[in-house]
Parts: C-alpha cells; sequence; structure tokens
C-alpha cells in the first residue's frame, strides 16, 4: 500500500493522469455543445474513433509530401472527419426527426466495423494502422511532455464556458435546448444552431481520437477509445452539463483511470477488478446524479 501511494506522488503519475483525462475532456466538451442545443449525442465512442482513424491514416499517407508537417494535417483530417460524420448524426436528428439515441447507436456500430474495412482495404490487416514516422510534437519538461492537444483541452474549458455564458452564440444555444419555439419566436435559427453544435461536438469528438492515435500513439489500434466517449458522456451528465462540471467529472474520471493503470502494477486487487474499476466508479456516479437536470428540449425534434 505503501508502494501505491508513493507512486500516485510521481510525475509519471501525473503525466498518466493528464493522459486519461485528455481525451475524455474534448469528447465531453464536445457532447455538452450538442446536448445544451437539445440533440442527444450517444455517437461520442464512434465520433472518437472515427476521428483517430482518420487522424492516423492521413498522417501515414502524408507523411512523404508533408514531412514534418502531415501530423498536424493529420489533427486537421481528424477534426474535421468527425465533424462529417456528427453532421450525419445532425442530419438524421434534425431533418428528418429519427430517435437521436438510435441514430447515435448506428454511428457506434459503424464506428465498430468501418475501421476493420478501410484498414483492410489501405494495408491487408484489419487491426491497426502502420506506424507514423513522425506523431505530433510533444511539449514540456520530462515525464510531462505532452502532444498539443493536451493544452488545446484545457484551452477549451475556458474558451467554452466564455462562450456558453458570455456571447450572443451561447445565449441563444442554450435558449435552443430549453425552450426552442421561445427561441424561434425571438428570431433565432433553431435547427441552424442544433447542426452548429452537434457539428462542433463531432469536431471536438474527432481532436480526441487524434489525441490518442498520433499524440499519445503512433499508430490507429482497434477500439482505442476503450469505451471513452460513454465514460465522456457519464462525465457531462455527472457535469450538470456545464463548462466547469464537465471539467470535474472528467478530473475525476480520469483519475480513475490513471488509479486503475496504477493498481495493474500491484497485487492490491484482483486484475479484472482493477480494469473495471473506473466503470464501476462511472456507474455509481450516475446513480447518485439521478436529479440531474437536462436541458428541458433534449433530445426533442424540433417542429417548428
Amino acid at each position: 500500500m505503501d508502494g501505491l501511494f508513493a507512486q500516485l506522488l510521481t510525475t509519471a503519475f501525473l503525466a498518466t493522469f493528464i493522459r486519461s483525462l485528455v481525451p475524455l475532456l474534448l469528447t465531453a466538451l464536445g457532447g455538452l455543445f450538442s446536448e445544451r442545443s437539445g440533440v442527444v449525442n450517444i455517437a461520442l465512442d464512434g465520433l472518437i474513433i472515427f476521428g483517430a482513424l482518420a487522424g492516423a491514416v492521413s498522417t501515414q499517407l502524408l507523411g512523404p509530401s508533408l514531412g514534418a508537417a502531415a501530423p498536424w494535417a493529420g489533427w486537421i483530417c481528424g477534426m474535421l472527419v468527425g465533424g462529417l460524420i456528427a453532421w450525419i448524426h445532425a442530419v438524421l436528428s434534425i431533418k428528418y426527426r429519427a430517435n437521436q439515441v438510435i441514430s447515435g447507436t448506428a454511428i457506434n456500430l459503424l464506428a465498430s466495423g468501418v475501421p476493420a474495412v478501410l484498414l483492410t482495404a489501405l494495408y491487408g490487416v484489419s487491426n491497426e494502422s502502420p506506424k507514423v514516422e513522425k506523431a505530433l510534437p510533444l511539449w514540456g519538461v520530462g515525464e510531462l511532455r505532452f502532444s498539443p492537444p493536451v493544452y488545446f483541452a484545457f484551452l477549451a474549458v475556458a474558451v467554452t464556458w466564455y462562450v456558453m455564458y458570455r456571447t450572443p452564440f451561447g445565449l441563444r444555444l442554450r435558449a435552443t435546448g430549453e425552450q426552442p419555439g421561445a427561441a424561434a419566436s425571438m428570431g433565432v435559427n433553431v435547427r441552424r444552431m442544433r447542426y452548429v453544435a452537434v457539428i462542433l461536438s463531432g469536431m471536438l469528438a474527432g481532436t480526441a481520437g487524434v489525441f490518442l492515435s498520433i499524440g499519445n500513439l503512433d499508430s490507429y489500434v482497434r477500439n482505442i477509445s476503450a469505451g471513452g466517449g460513454f465514460i465522456a458522456l457519464a462525465a457531462l451528465i455527472f457535469g450538470q452539463w456545464k463548462p466547469l462540471g464537465v471539467l470535474a467529472a472528467t478530473v475525476l474520471f480520469g483519475f480513475l483511470q490513471a488509479l486503475s493503470i496504477a493498481l495493474g502494477s500491484t497485487d492490491l486487487l484482483p486484475p479484472t477488478l482493477v480494469q473495471a474499476l473506473p466503470y464501476l466508479i462511472t456507474i455509481v456516479a450516475l446513480i447518485f446524479t439521478g436529479r440531474s437536470r437536462a436541458p428541458k428540449a433534449l433530445g426533442t425534434p424540433y417542429d417548428g
């Protein structure tokens, strides 16, 4: 036990904690935009996977021509692909009024199959992409050196808070998710606001995927999200659909993920329980947030 406590006080554990936190934070902030506009986005896990795949594959393909700029192009590609897949969810949910949970689930199912097909067509293997020659650079000191999406994630919290509570866009977005009819009567284009919010959610989740594939690793591997999209969705609920609440919730869940990694090197708990720990705590957290007040129009198609 003393060895575990000592391990928790090291910079190595801090680095693991930050790397566990960042994809959850980016994805949950993306979900915040979508759900504050009134659109349920259960597709977050699939968006991470598509972003990770696009980031790794585009970096590998563009490497010979772009050199050191290829990972930055890969980041843009992963972000845009995440936004594109989210746009599909938006079209189904907003234009065709499909059930938003079913639409999001369909995207998650696509994310479980499409990468294998694409990787097989490109490389002849289905479970991972070739390693990129140059991933995103690392900035920092010693063990606390991180790729740019880490710094982007923490900046995104401040930007999201400012946009949500200090700009006309944020006011319209919140009104769209609470009272879309009243917002429309004041001249707000409800459908346009929802499209923008859902696409933003895809771009942020896609960035989370890019971090996983070329910001933390150097390739795309099967199931790279490890269910992170669902944990991010839980963090969004636990954080009361507020930027600072989301930050606090993802800090908690990120710490639990890092703790499970630290416990994995000890004999304190059975390995299977250690692996399940973050997910068990997520379930417990959701039980104790049963009274969380979601945006009133969340999941309700707009008829106006």
